[in-house]
């Protein structure tokens, strides 16, 4: 993939509520739409995965759908329009909280339910792809080298027994993953996408991979701009706003 650029796309819920992480239907059908007329072709991250290891090369520009936590309204919301675009997204499953309401920090009020089980098994016949998202959605950065370790394997392996596929993407909750947190990463998963914002391209490493958070593409004629390769200014100014809001929240890092 030497010459490729990916856009990993970030979503959370897609409904109509306030905050970064709920995006209404209209909104994700009209960005689903702009990619279409755009031409721009929509891969897995296991096409990326194969494309890094030397397999099939991705196209120059390409876009990768990915949603965390599950919620119920990707089944409501979000597939139908992914199925009427004949493209797939992958989704990053907290485990303990399946069938449940999120209760983890920085939940919305009221709690927004996610998926079941028998919801999950069935998109997954259909095409879409899972992912870990840990089982307690917890902050990896504050956990004991085993409690790590148990959020890791625990869920991945609750996902594939489930699911009864292989289960190597993850992505890590609130995008917290320092080095040593990233290294636990790789001993179970062959990639993990964060919240850094911006593309990914071929020298990216696979256990840190930037995501587009698509609150930022909320008005249509800037996402239709940024896909025309007319957007970096803007993503420049969001990533350096970013950067020095975390550096506030989280002055250790």
């Amino acid at each position: 993939m030497a010459a490729s650029v990916v856009d990993i796309l970030m979503y959370h819920s897609i409904a109509e509520a306030e905050g970064p992480t709920s995006i209404s239907p209209d909104v994700f059908a009209a960005q689903m739409a702009a990619i279409e007329e755009a031409s721009v072709p929509v891969v897995t991250m296991d096409d990326l995965l194969e494309a890094r290891n030397g397999g099939r090369a991705l196209p120059g520009y390409s876009i990768i759908i990915t949603f965390d936590d599950g919620f119920r309204d990707f089944l409501q919301a979000a597939y139908p329009v992914l199925e009427k675009h004949g493209v797939s997204a992958m989704v990053y499953l907290p485990t303990d909280a399946i069938g449940r309401c999120e209760s983890w920090a920085g939940a919305y009020e009221p709690p927004r339910q996610l998926m079941s089980w028998h919801e999950i098994q069935w998109l997954s016949q259909q095409g879409i792809h899972f992912g870990s998202h840990t089982v307690s959605h917890a902050n990896l950065t504050s956990l004991s080298p085993e409690a790590l370790e148990a959020e890791l394997s625990l869920s991945r392996a609750e996902i594939e027994d489930r699911l009864a596929r292989r289960i190597v993407h993850f992505a890590p909750p609130y995008g917290m993953a320092g080095k040593e947190v990233r290294a636990a990463i790789s001993r179970h998963y062959e990639s993990s996408v964060g919240t850094r914002l911006g593309s990914v391209r071929a020298k990216a490493d696979l256990f840190d991979l930037p995501r587009l958070e698509m609150f930022y593409y909320t008005d249509i004629a800037r996402w239709r701009s940024h896909l025309q390769g007319r957007g970096q200014a803007y993503l420049h100014a969001r990533r350096m706003l970013r950067r020095v809001r975390q550096t506030m929240l989280y002055p250790w890092q």
